[in-house]
């Protein structure tokens, strides 16, 4: 049935031939290994070490993996236009089937495990670049097959929109934003939450708890037909509504057979049932603190389906 869905999207394209590497196409196409996975109109999808010589020749048109190097194009030396392979195969990965949301279910059940896990370990004295290893080592021990972002700032640095974790050592009274991203079994998911060490900072809980009013108006929102802008929209208001809006950040997108696949929130794209999406609002005030809470949901038919289990509340670390 996929096959000729994609076969049906590539003459509506006027593609003769679509050449994927490994990336979340060729998975999604059932690609496997390090090869080439080339597709015709007329015949089953063939791994292959050659793509070249598979595209009909004549081909006029053909669609190349958006992740394809400029040494491999080169290589491959195909006569014909070249287009990205996401133009006929993005539409078709929007939504899921049942099977692949609980194939997303498990991996962000697996992520969630991870910040579950992560409330056991001794944060005190270590710095941002230690934890961060340390929830690598757990997402490997958790099946993790890629490790496609790894977060953990603390204190000042939870208001910055995008932190690498540093030398900057972990303190009694810092908030914590830990977050990851990755790969189980084939599907992709991420989650985000918030910590703090032995208290929290002065106003932060009151400043957090919009955020959780927000990311709860986001997933309220989330249901078939609705404008996905309107999700973000929806969490937006709430933090305007409470006085943050210069320090927002309400932002999304689709995720499953990659970390980024659309629908963006920033988009009018009406959501539909199978759609899996990561909502993550945050407020970040400049040189003091920040928050951020991502969860891994599904669209279904009467609205989100969390796919991310654990309690977003604010958790207090011991030690």
């Amino acid at each position: 049935m996929r096959e000729q869905l994609v076969r049906q999207a590539m003459a509506a394209a006027g593609v003769d031939a679509l050449v994927l590497r490994p990336s979340p196409d060729f998975r999604f196409l059932g690609g496997a290994g390090d090869a080439f996975l080339v597709v015709v109109r007329d015949r089953p999808p063939i791994e292959t070490s050659d793509p070249a010589a598979l595209v009909p020749r004549g081909a006029r048109r053909v669609g190349v993996d958006d992740e394809m190097r400029v040494a491999e194009l080169f290589a491959m030396r195909i006569d014909a236009e070249l287009i990205p392979a996401s133009a006929v195969l993005r539409p078709l990965r929007l939504r899921k089937s049942p099977g692949e949301v609980e194939a997303v279910a498990r991996a962000a059940g697996a992520a969630d495990a991870v910040l579950t896990a992560a409330r056991e370990l001794a944060w005190f004295g270590a710095t941002e670049r230690e934890m961060a290893a340390r929830l690598r080592a757990l997402m490997v021990e958790g099946g993790c097959e890629e490790l496609l972002s790894v977060r953990v700032a603390a204190g000042e640095h939870t208001a910055a929109r995008a932190h690498a974790p540093t030398e900057r050592v972990i303190n009694p009274g810092d908030a914590l934003q830990v977050s990851v991203c990755g790969r189980w079994d084939g599907f992709c998911a991420e989650v985000a939450r918030v910590f703090a060490v032995a208290e929290p900072p002065e106003d932060f809980e009151a400043m957090y708890s919009v955020v959780l009013a927000a990311r709860a108006a986001a997933l309220e929102a989330v249901r078939p037909g609705a404008p996905a802008a309107q999700v973000a929209g929806r969490a937006l208001q709430v933090i305007e509504d409470s006085g943050y809006g210069d320090f927002a950040q309400v932002n999304g997108r689709g995720v499953g057979w990659g970390p980024d696949e659309g629908p963006r929130l920033d988009e009018p794209e009406p959501l539909a049932d199978g759609m899996t999406l990561c909502v993550a609002p945050a407020i970040q005030l400049s040189g003091l603190f920040g928050a951020r809470v991502a969860d891994t949901v599904a669209c279904g038919r009467d609205g989100a389906l969390l796919l991310t289990p654990g309690s977003p509340a604010l958790h207090v670390l011991d030690r």
